[in-house]
């Protein structure tokens, strides 16, 4: 929010009015959550394209001779391994290994990154690093400075290619470079939220409304849409992405989130290491899984889950996918009882709907 309480507004905010966008408040922004409909969005995103506002993501600039050390000690993945124009998943961890946050690492050049965060948490994420011994680094909060519109699906290549000079095919998965779109100054970043193939545009705010109608101009011929939070969120659950405040947070470490391949122990010391090599040699107590909803009904963050009797964790995140064209969701589970095909039931308004374990991911591009 403002100063004086207010919701924030995205850049593009005009242009989601037009389009009839129904807003809603999130994470401190007037954002949309739908423009003809979450099934239709989604759908779009699998099948054609669809292309989301998510200004309200958080950029903090990373620079000087210190800024790999620093990183390297703020995060648990080794930022070490990444080459100018190469992005990293990782973390920012507490001290007994639970998240902070989970974040995206881009090596700019060999004394500049830029940390992409959740937008929610920009405030916390800064000042948890501005807490952090700093020795030649210099943190900057820019989130200002950027506007960022994420291109998802199969003919997101086709509709951008039109509009840039950047070698659309050179930039592979979570790599980035820089260059222009529509005549406007871009970071082109291939990565996204949605398990489809896609771009995201880190822009100055100026040049998202023209970048956006180009886009639209450019797309109209694929049938690409506007797609908003509501869509968002049932394609990062069908693709089984760990999304802050469900399936991660300061209680999970990212053992249980089943998030180890984002933790290089060998790396060094990293802010919660200890407790993580502890867990790691004691063995966790619970992992997350996915299920399906057997019965009719959907699964909601919160819902208990029961096996055998008893209640044994709750929700992380459910809904009905239109994709699988079923109702799917992810939990925390006792690890002895985590094997697919096990049966479980979640408890929807004091009735339990049965339900089964299956693999993550419940949906892979191309399968």
């Amino acid at each position: 929010m403002t100063e004086t309480g207010q919701l924030k507004k995205t850049p593009l905010d005009a242009q989601h009015r037009a389009a009839n966008a129904r807003m809603v408040e999130f994470a401190g922004w007037e954002m949309p959550v739908q423009y003809t409909g979450v099934m239709e969005e989604h759908r779009a995103v699998r099948t054609t394209a669809g292309v989301f506002d998510v200004s309200h993501m958080g950029e903090i600039r990373v620079a000087g001779s210190g800024a790999e050390a620093f990183l390297q000690y703020a995060t648990p993945n080794d930022v070490s391994k990444l080459a100018s124009g190469q992005i990293q998943y990782s973390a920012l961890l507490t001290e007994q290994g639970t998240y902070i946050d989970d974040l995206l690492v881009y090596r700019v050049d060999d004394g500049e990154f830029l940390v992409v965060v959740n937008g929610a948490n920009v405030g916390t994420d800064f000042a948890h690093m501005r807490s952090l011994p700093q020795i030649d680094v210099e943190l900057t909060d820019v989130s200002e400075e950027y506007a960022l519109l994420a291109l998802q699906g199969p003919r997101a290549s086709e509709i951008l290619s039109s509009l840039t000079d950047s070698q659309l095919d050179e930039i592979k998965y979570y790599r980035f470079a820089m260059g222009e779109v529509s005549g406007h100054r871009a970071l082109i970043s291939r990565t996204g939220y949605t398990g489809e193939d896609g771009f995201e545009l880190y822009v100055a705010p100026e040049s998202a409304p023209p970048i956006w109608e180009a886009l639209f101009e450019n797309g109209a011929q694929y049938g690409l849409m506007p797609a908003g939070l509501g869509a968002r969120d049932t394609l990062r659950l069908e693709a089984s992405m760990a999304l802050y405040g469900h399936e991660i947070d300061d209680t999970t470490t990212p053992w249980e989130a089943g998030l180890q391949w984002t933790v290089k122990l060998g790396a060094g010391s990293f802010l919660g290491r200890d407790a993580l090599v502890a867990q790691k040699e004691a063995g966790v107590a619970r992992r997350l899984v996915g299920f399906e909803v057997l019965d009719r009904g959907i699964a909601r963050q919160g819902h208990a889950v029961w096996m055998d009797g008893r209640v044994v964790g709750e929700v992380t995140s459910g809904t009905f996918c239109p994709t699988l064209e079923k109702a799917v969701g992810m939990a925390y589970v006792p690890v002895e009882a985590a094997e697919t095909g096990n049966e479980l039931e979640i408890e929807v308004r004091k009735r339990k709907l049965r339900g089964r374990l299956v693999n993550l991911p419940f949906y892979r591009r191309g399968k």
